[in-house]
């Protein structure tokens, strides 16, 4: 973007190069652009925009920016953008925007527009039937392609996407799919029933929307078709649709990873009091778990006062165990988000990571206590042999048990990611630590 400063030219008020700005720059720019100014700044360089481009502007914004947009707007406007809006998108906005306002803005939609958009809120927030584009093209099976071409063109203008064709039969029953290449290159007389394939993926209305964006992905699918509890198609979830939720799903998981709650809006737009609202809990959350890690170690005081070197090993001692626990949850957490592993195969995983876990104790073990028995003596490096074993595949076992067992309970599995795991381990290791202490030095 050169070195213009947009943010600098929106305070100024500096309207000329902006506009210019705005004029030749692609949506995409735009839209990085508006993303990385303060909210009332952002609808004071969106009311710049030509009015041609600020459709496609509005359209490319994450909800959050959007209701931030039509805040600084007047009424009109705003009735305008929203009426353009895909019935979809409009939804994915209205998720954001209190009830009452939503409200409001419904009753301003035309009657066409308002049936699509009611329709779509009524299904389960998360769920495939709020992701999916109700308006589509599609054919039946008697259709010549020359038949089918000709309703493309009337119906497509409208139609989310006209590249992945369903084919209905006569109780709009999901029989087959068509791509637009195979029917632009068939013959002109050609069946639609003779070039589509029977080979579909489809889900249903209350499949969760991660599901049905990962089976796009896997797939390769352009347009993923979802069904009613008939089985009847009620619309299509298109893949860039199907993207941007794998997009959501995964900042979330990051941000989960990390120990905060995932921003709202991005990085540089949120506030710093949002930015610390949101690792604020977590953290609190975390103190109260470490909490664990000073009750043992006032327990064990008394051994910590007859044999004071045991105190130079604790943070060797949580540190590995702490951290073997966060590779194995972040490596279960990975293959259950892109579905490499499932809730039954508990206990493959729990007896893969006990192993890797003590293989790691193995090693990690043979190295530490060769020199800590020549530093500290032949006891003292028993102790941190012996406790390293236990404490590596104790931390394996429950990093990769704990991810499974949320799932099961209906808990993301990224809150109990690392941080969390370190901390548990952290407590669980020292009451290891100090019980092979008082067994070898017979304390």
């Amino acid at each position: 973007m050169s070195d213009l400063r947009i943010d600098e030219l929106v305070r100024d008020g500096d309207t000329a190069p902006l506009v210019a700005w705005l004029r030749d720059s692609t949506v995409l720019e735009i839209v990085d652009e508006l993303t990385r100014l303060d909210p009332e700044d952002t609808a004071v360089a969106f009311r710049l925009l030509p009015r041609d481009r600020a459709l496609d502007v509005f359209e490319a914004l994450e909800p959050v920016d959007q209701q931030q947009v039509l805040d600084g707007l007047r009424a009109d406007r705003v009735r305008s953008l929203i009426e353009a809006l895909d019935p979809d998108d409009r939804a994915r906005l209205f998720d954001e925007m209190p009830a009452k306002v939503v409200n409001r803005l419904l009753a301003q939609l035309s009657p066409d527009e308002r049936a699509l958009t009611t329709v779509l809120l009524g299904y389960p927030e998360q769920s495939a039937g709020r992701l999916m584009s109700p308006e589509f093209v599609s054919l039946r099976a008697s259709m010549t392609a020359a038949e089918a071409i000709d309703k493309i063109r009337h119906e497509g203008l409208d139609a989310e996407t006209v590249y992945a064709l369903p084919v209905l039969d006569d109780h709009r029953h999901l029989i087959g799919i068509l791509g637009l290449r195979a029917l632009v290159l068939a013959p002109p007389s050609a069946r639609v029933g003779e070039l589509m394939t029977t080979d579909i993926h489809q889900v249903t209305t209350d499949v969760d929307q991660e599901v049905a964006a990962r089976l796009v992905r896997e797939a390769g699918l352009i347009a993923l078709p979802v069904v009613d509890s008939e089985a009847r198609l009620v619309g299509v979830i298109t893949v860039d649709d199907a993207l941007r939720v794998l997009e959501d799903e995964e900042t979330e998981d990051f941000a989960l990873a990390g120990g905060a709650s995932p921003l709202r809006t991005t990085y540089l737009a949120a506030s710093a009091l949002g930015v610390a609202r949101v690792r604020a809990l977590w953290l609190l959350l975390l103190i109260v778990a470490a909490a664990l890690t000073v009750n043992v170690l006032q327990i064990f005081e008394s051994t910590l006062d007859e044999v004071v070197t045991l105190a130079l090993f604790i943070p060797l001692v949580t540190g590995t165990g702490g951290n073997s626990g966060a590779q194995a949850s972040t490596a279960v957490i990975r293959a259950m988000a892109i579905g490499e592993v499932r809730l039954g195969d508990l206990p493959r995983i729990v007896w893969r990571e006990a192993r890797v876990g003590l293989l790691l104790g193995l090693m990690l073990s043979a190295a530490a206590a060769v020199p800590v028995s020549l530093l500290y003596g032949g006891d003292i490096g028993l102790v941190i042999m012996f406790t390293l074993i236990l404490v590596c595949t104790w931390a394996t076992t429950a990093g990769s048990a704990l991810p499974l067992f949320a799932r099961r309970a209906g808990v993301d599995p990224a809150v109990v990611s690392a941080p969390l795991i370190t901390t548990l381990v952290d407590a669980s290791g020292l009451v290891i630590y100090f019980v092979v202490a008082k067994l070898v030095l017979s304390l």
